[in-house]
């Protein structure tokens, strides 16, 4: 998402044009206005600044705009707090003091891999940014076999759901999931815009996916923090398991996910069930991840 410009103007214009004047407080006037949503004179005049300002702002030119004014656009355009969170991104990104460019990481500390096999009864693991993930215990990987399956390394939520036929099957609420994850990762686009690998990422989604494409195009944005996930695990069946993701203070841009079934329901017994056949699957996962990091080691450098 190197044009932040053209992004800036993207976002604001969707979510004017959204945002209805009976919903924004406004009355409304005759039937015939030429644009469902508000105009952006109306925006300029609920926020308190100038017309040929809000337009310069949704032209793109963010730029110098004080704190103030873009919570007062935030506030007019009732953005959600991930919306509001990704606007100051954008704005930040388009000053003159860019932060440096840098890829989300692709490793973890050895103490860190230590915590997650010290977690036993929960899959757990650790992403970055573009959802690959980075780490995993034995526990996570078993539950997420379908995604490491996938040859195409890194092993990456997002691209499997979008660009795998067996994600529809993993994932009960498909729709839900390719929603949020696209979601999800324009707003690290957001926040690390000049990312060389999210750029590659999202390219190859948009290249192969028109699902991805109208995903992207809805420029919809969303924090990943708690919920549900409603699996089909080829071996164990179904599981409804609560999600806690927690940002790691000491490993910037990476997130730790845990997935826990409540107590003594089927999804509890499923996982327990999906532990035991972890146990016996270790070195087959071992050697499988050995042997596709191995090829894509052995292509990179063909490359």
């Amino acid at each position: 998402m190197a044009d932040i410009r053209a992004e800036v103007k993207e976002f604001l214009s969707s979510r004017r044009a959204r945002l209805t004047p009976e919903q924004a407080g406004l009355p409304a006037y005759g039937g015939n206005r030429r644009v469902a949503g508000l105009r952006r004179e109306e925006v300029a005049m609920l926020a308190g600044v100038s017309v040929d300002y809000y337009v310069r702002l949704e032209r793109g030119n963010l730029a110098g705009a004080s704190e103030g004014v873009l919570d007062a656009i935030a506030r007019t355009l009732q953005l959600d707090e991930a919306e509001r969170q990704y606007l100051f991104d954008l704005a930040r990104a388009a000053g003159p003091a860019r932060r440096p460019v840098r890829s989300a990481a692709s490793t973890v500390r050895p103490a860190v891999t230590q915590v997650l096999d010290a977690i036993t009864e929960a899959p757990a693991w650790v992403r970055n940014g573009r959802h690959d993930i980075i780490a995993a215990n034995l526990l996570a990987r078993a539950l997420y076999s379908p995604v490491f399956d996938d040859p195409r390394r890194p092993v990456n939520t997002t691209r499997f759901a979008y660009l795998n036929p067996a994600a529809r099957e993993f994932w009960r609420d498909y729709d839900q999931i390719t929603h949020d994850s696209a979601a999800m990762l324009r707003m690290e686009a957001g926040r690390n815009p000049h990312d060389p690998d999210l750029i590659r990422l999202v390219g190859e989604l948009s290249t192969q996916s028109e699902l991805f494409r109208e995903r992207w195009a809805s420029r919809d944005v969303k924090f990943h923090r708690s919920g549900l996930k409603r699996l089909h695990h080829p071996v164990v069946g179904d599981l409804d398991l609560n999600y806690e993701s927690m940002d790691l203070p000491s490993e910037p841009g990476l997130v730790l996910n845990v997935y826990t079934a409540p107590m003594n329901s089927s999804s509890a017994d499923a996982l327990k069930l999906l532990a035991s056949w972890a146990a016996t699957q270790a070195a087959e996962f071992a050697a499988h991840d050995a042997t596709v990091a191995g090829t894509d080691a052995a292509a990179a450098s063909a490359r």
